[in-house]
């Protein structure tokens, strides 16, 4: 396999390092050169351009921002077509499912094949190789790209084209209630003059542990608040699921209120780049509290 990898931020950088760690031949690319010194000392090979990158690449691998991010690096540098017919586009961004859907139906036509694959688990998921990796697209493509996946996480495809997309925003409804959730349990504990350690040790095993209280939880009670997984990108994913339900005429009034209280956090209280944990300081705020 030859693999191309385009966007090296937050999590393309430890992707990229498993790939690497993996054995993989690697080429790299990010809007931003800078990025991309730390994987050429480490044997990865920098390409100058898009289209350089993604020349004689087996896989395709894009993690960007958005899906107008990705329309942009795929269709507007030439990049598309310049892939090899055969060659498989694995877009790990989160974007909406149609946006998926669509970018699929673009890419038969020079012949690429397509899986959507946006992750969960943040940086630390990333660095450690157990992302969980949601994929949509033919078996056949899927059964294809399975060792490479396997060197980033734990892949399972879930359906056919933009299905992966749809788990993805599923995870961020979980995940953005989850933080608000858990924000209230801590600030509740904290009030009442509980330890918030020993809080989160009690709770191990029991049906409210999860990930949210333990790696969040944390985060929260010493208000480190450095980006894994930025407030901007969540409320970016949380109206992509909003967008989504409207298309499929259902409501869902959790996501719409957690995503308005995201929206504060960044428009009132300038938290946009800040981890999304941060949805506490938000909640000190409404309590007229500067911190617990």
């Amino acid at each position: 396999m030859k693999i191309a990898l385009l966007g090296v931020g937050l999590m393309g950088l430890p992707m990229a390092r498993r790939l690497l760690g993996a054995g993989f031949d690697l080429t790299v690319w990010n809007r931003d050169p800078s990025k991309t010194a730390p994987l050429a000392a480490e044997g990865a090979r920098v390409a100058t351009s898009v289209v350089d990158a993604v020349a004689g690449a087996s896989h395709v691998i894009t993690m960007l921002t958005d899906g107008a991010t990705v329309e942009h690096v795929v269709f507007s540098t030439g990049a598309a077509e310049a892939m090899s017919p055969g060659a498989i586009h694995i877009d790990m961004s989160s974007i909406r499912p149609s946006e998926a859907r669509a970018h699929a139906d673009r890419l038969a036509e020079f012949g690429v094949r397509h899986l959507d694959a946006p992750v969960s688990g943040g940086t630390k998921g990333a660095e450690s190789g157990t992302l969980a990796i949601m994929a949509g697209g033919d078996q056949q493509v899927f059964d294809e790209a399975l060792d490479l996946l396997k060197a980033m996480g734990r892949p399972v495809r879930v359906g056919p084209s933009g299905s992966g997309q749809l788990a993805k925003l599923a995870n961020q409804a979980i995940v953005g209630i989850a933080i608000g959730a858990v924000a209230e349990a801590t600030l509740l504990v904290s009030a009442g003059g509980g330890d918030l350690a020993a809080f989160r040790t009690a709770l191990k095993g029991g049906f409210a542990d999860s990930t949210i209280l333990q790696l969040h939880g944390e985060r929260m009670q010493n208000s480190d608040f450095e980006a894994r997984g930025r407030v901007s990108v969540q409320i970016k994913d949380l109206d992509n699921v909003l967008f989504e339900a409207r298309q499929l005429g259902i409501r869902l009034p959790l996501v719409q209120a957690i995503r308005d209280r995201f929206v504060r956090l960044e428009a009132d209280l300038g938290g946009g780049n800040l981890d999304h944990s941060a949805l506490f300081i938000e909640l000190l705020d409404l309590n007229g509290r500067s911190g617990i």
